[in-house]
């Protein structure tokens, strides 16, 4: 529907170049935040788009900086993290395709409170937040479109809080695991993350040590829950790996 509406509109207008063959294609990417637009509305936000690459462990924004820009990352994959004590970094959440991000402290009026950087090479769209704001305040639909994603979002956090301070070392690790897995998936085999992290991310993403996110991934090898192979881990007994990740 909204290829054919894109499609329809930009036949009107004689528009056959690269760029516009470009816009479509992201239009496909960012479909959901497309729909709820009209014709014009929908022109006028990717007029207003960029697209930037960056390198594995690039900085893509930085904690205080002020929010400029809505991002959604079209390929790889990106953490969002806190700088904590002694340079040990927290990460609070993993964006995958097709998510947005980094808007959430222009709504609120304040500076960045967290960093995001890329885990491995990335695409990013870029979109104005004053863009978006003019379409919010244009438009209902696109309005509670955020709502519902700021909800989601905190609804998220709230169970990670709870999961982060409540469950000792096995659950939390397990639950890593998993969320790794719903959230990136495996490779054609079945079993393999189709993510390979650092001990210290895993460790950070588990709020724990490196030494103790080393032990336990060891202890989970032990017990046939998984296999690793360097950065590499298959998931062997997915079952067992929540029973864990339930009890905590």
């Amino acid at each position: 529907m909204l290829k054919n509406a894109l499609l329809l509109q930009y036949k009107k207008f004689n528009m056959v170049s690269k760029m516009d063959i470009d816009k479509l294609a992201l239009a496909r990417s960012i479909s959901d935040l497309c729909d709820p637009l009209s014709d014009e509305q929908r022109k006028f936000l990717l007029e207003n788009t960029h697209i930037q690459k960056f390198k594995k462990n690039e900085r893509i924004y930085s904690e205080g900086e002020a929010p400029t820009k809505l991002m959604c990352l079209l390929e790889g994959k990106i953490k969002i993290f806190k700088d904590g004590v002694g340079g040990r970094n927290q990460i609070m959440r993993v964006i995958k395709p097709v998510e947005y991000f980094g808007y959430r402290a222009s709504f609120a009026d304040e500076d960045y409170k967290t960093s995001a950087s890329a885990f491995e090479s990335s695409k990013v769209c870029f979109i104005p937040m004053t863009t978006i704001k003019s379409l919010v305040n244009e438009n209902n639909k696109l309005a509670l479109y955020f709502i519902r994603q700021l909800s989601v979002d905190l609804g998220v956090s709230d169970e990670r809080t709870v999961s982060l301070t409540q469950k000792h070392i096995r659950g939390r690790l397990a639950e890593a695991l998993l969320f790794l897995k719903d959230n990136y998936g495996v490779e054609e085999d079945g079993f393999t993350l189709s993510i390979y992290l650092s001990r210290e991310d895993l460790a950070s993403l588990s709020n724990m040590t490196t030494s103790n996110a080393i032990r336990t991934l060891s202890n989970f090898a032990i017990e046939k829950m998984i296999a690793i192979d360097g950065r590499k881990i298959k998931i062997i007994q997915e079952d067992m790996l929540r029973k864990v990740s339930d009890i905590g």
